[in-house]
């Protein structure tokens, strides 16, 4: 049947064609729909002369009066086809379909029924469509064909175009605040010899160029701190990262990132600055900080409270990691059905229970702040406890929406934790970090002391109450 569509659709492009291209280069258009929409009682007042663009979603043949409902990104208009306006009338009755885009010039016209319309002068077809648009009357609404033909989805759901505003309005809102406080914005390499700055599988790419191999980087973090030992006070990016791991409601393996870094900072001023750049943004989205999201009514505008990661881990589950052992983890594992590998350490034990226990309790927005060196490789110690880290994650609906720490500047202290992540990794832990020589060498040139903060697009999407995927125009998807 389609492809019968398709066979039609191709010999009326043809025949369309024997007078004049079906695709055009150049295009004349005068106004968009929305504003002759707007101004539409002057216009018809004065028989303003109108060239309009747009798509062709329905088409009524009434014998010698052709109505179509053309949408172009703006609005919707109605055009009128009369035989008796237009002396190419037939050709137009024989060649347009629905999904043709055309551009139009007419006056403006009043239907009997009041609709505000376009009275057809003269019309051509500026993209012959060749395949039938699928219409919502037809209910598509399957999401694994959505996402892999998002144009139609943008063509049909108008819902779906707002949500890719708004996500243009969440990275302006978060640049503009960042640059407002005086933060400069960066592009760091995309390949690096050794990835660094979080715990994830990293993809592998071969530069033929210079005959080596390359990591996709899976952070933005040791770059941008390299620039602070260069003097650069404030910076920030915003950047695609990639990590080799699994896709869920929350996770994708390519994604765009925010990380910024401020010298002569703590993680205290940091998750003021947060707090604020946040309550601006979620202010700019809904025009209020109190939301609706997954059948939770969150409150963005009070102070979020800072919740002591030992405390809550022990109410939580039982186990105070100020005296625990790695058997007594393993066991708490597996009473929640946790899956652990042999070579699983102290760190990722506490990390893999916290995931299942503690977070998913953590609604209403909060700072989760202080846990063990363990679990943080990159963070400053704690003064009055060497065991745990200056580092802050930003939780609410039971997911984490943001991280940041004092960051460490001991070259020493970098150094003995890269040894330890690589340890793990010999044991068979894929996402351990590995040592970067060259960010040590830079720590030891002297990064003030200093606070770092990375977010993610996950947050728009938790926000937006849908999975991340559905936030990507283009997600990638397995091959048909």
């Amino acid at each position: 049947m389609l492809e019968e569509i398709i066979h039609d659709r191709e010999k009326k492009c043809s025949e369309y064609e024997t007078n004049v291209s079906a695709f055009p280069a150049v295009v004349e258009r005068s106004h968009h729909i929305k504003e002759v929409i707007a101004h539409f009682d002057l216009f018809l007042k004065e028989e303003k002369k109108l060239s309009l663009v747009g798509r062709i979603f329905t088409l009524r043949d009434q014998g010698g009066i052709l109505f179509a409902d053309v949408h172009d990104e703006s609005g919707k208009l109605q055009f009128v086809f009369n035989e008796k306006e237009i002396k190419d009338f037939p050709f137009i009755q024989k060649t347009f379909d629905n999904g043709d885009l055309i551009e139009a010039h007419g006056i403006p016209y009043e239907t009997k029924r009041g609709e505000k319309s376009l009275l057809v002068k003269s019309a051509r077809i500026i993209a012959k469509s060749l395949r039938p648009v699928p219409t919502t009357w037809y209910g598509l609404e399957d999401t694994e064909i959505l996402l892999r033909s998002r144009y139609l989805d943008l063509l049909l759901h108008e819902d779906v175009k707002e949500l890719f505003r708004k996500k243009a309005l969440f990275w302006e809102t978060i640049r503009d605040y960042l640059k407002k406080e005086k933060y400069l914005e960066v592009e760091m390499p995309v390949f690096e010899p050794v990835p660094g700055g979080a715990e994830a599988r990293p993809f592998v790419t071969h530069h033929n160029a210079l005959d080596e191999d390359f990591y996709l980087r899976i952070s933005l973090e040791l770059p941008l701190k390299k620039m602070l030992v260069g003097g650069i006070e404030r910076v920030f990016e915003i950047g695609r990262i990639f990590r080799n791991e699994g896709i869920d409601r929350e996770h994708l393996q390519d994604y765009t990132q925010m990380e910024c870094y401020s010298a002569y900072e703590n993680y205290d001023d940091m998750m003021k600055f947060v707090q604020g750049m946040y309550k601006e943004v979620i202010q700019k989205l809904f025009g209020t900080l109190k939301v609706r999201i997954q059948d939770a009514d969150i409150d963005w505008g009070v102070s979020w409270p800072k919740v002591d990661y030992y405390e809550i881990f022990r109410k939580e589950t039982g186990i105070d990691l100020s005296n625990t052992t790695e058997e007594a983890l393993q066991k708490k594992s597996r009473e929640l059905s946790i899956f652990i590998e042999p070579f699983y350490k102290k760190g990722r034990l506490i990390d893999l229970i916290y995931k299942k226990a503690v977070r998913p309790n953590l609604i209403q927005p909060c700072f989760l702040v202080d846990p063990p060196v363990e679990i943080e490789p990159l963070a400053k110690r704690l003064d009055s406890d060497k065991g745990r880290v200056a580092r802050f994650q930003i939780l609410a609906l039971g997911t984490e929406l943001g991280k940041g720490f004092s960051e460490l500047n001991d070259p020493r202290d970098q150094r003995a934790r890269f040894e330890d992540q690589m340890k793990l990794r010999e044991e068979g832990d894929v996402e351990a970090q590995m040592i970067d020589e060259e960010f040590i060498e830079a720590l030891e040139y002297g990064m003030p002391p200093a606070a770092g903060f990375g977010m993610s697009e996950r947050l728009f999407a938790v926000l937006m109450g849908r999975p991340i995927r559905e936030t990507v125009i283009f997600p990638l998807m397995k091959k048909k």
